[in-house]
């Protein structure tokens, strides 16, 4: 199902409607669909370089409006709606755990979310299900999802089909190492 999903997403890539289908998928990816608005991003902005931050600007607005549905199923409709999900992506266990944790570095596992291949929509639907202040939830998501396509609009833009293997294969574990130094920076200077 997930490989008709990826192909599916694909096959709109280079398609007038595509900025739309982009919109659609990171609004849904936020919340509920199971691949990354970078699928469509990327050949996307290889094709059309020039619209980079056009596109960067979409995924960003539809992923952050996404993530308030996220948000919307945890506060609202956790056990009828975002406990499926979440077990579906084998979460189910860890819920109680990281429930009573969450809020204590919401803004770090936002931050987190948004910006390395963890999903997205996991955090979106614990941060309504924990209760975490909006207003964190949202300047958070803005700024990790805008690091995360903007950065990657970026290096197509600049450096176009080559960064291509880098970005599919490696740039997730650049944003984890990132997030442990910054992370492990505040520590080192007693901020957290």
């Amino acid at each position: 199902m997930i490989k008709r999903l990826y192909d599916w997403t694909m096959g709109w890539a280079n398609h007038p409607g595509a900025l739309w289908v982009l919109a659609i998928v990171a609004f849904v990816e936020s919340s509920i669909f199971p691949i990354p608005p970078d699928v469509l991003m990327i050949p996307m902005i290889l094709a059309a370089p020039n619209r980079a931050w056009l596109i960067a600007g979409v995924a960003l607005i539809a992923s952050v409006l996404g993530g308030l549905l996220g948000y919307a199923i945890g506060m609202l409709a956790f056990d009828t709606i975002g406990q499926p999900i979440l077990a579906a992506l084998g979460k189910a266990d860890a819920m109680e755990t990281f429930n009573t944790r969450f809020n204590d570095f919401g803004f770090w596992a936002v931050l987190t979310a948004g910006v390395t291949p963890f999903p997205y929509k996991v955090i979106t639907i614990m941060s309504g299900w924990t209760g975490m202040p909006l207003a964190t939830f949202m300047a958070t998501s803005v700024l990790a999802r805008g690091l995360r396509f903007f950065i990657v609009a970026g290096l197509l833009w600049k450096f176009g089909a080559p960064i291509r293997d880098f970005i599919e294969r490696r740039l997730g574990l650049m944003f984890i190492l990132f997030i442990v130094i910054l992370v492990g920076g505040f520590l080192a200077v007693g901020a957290l």
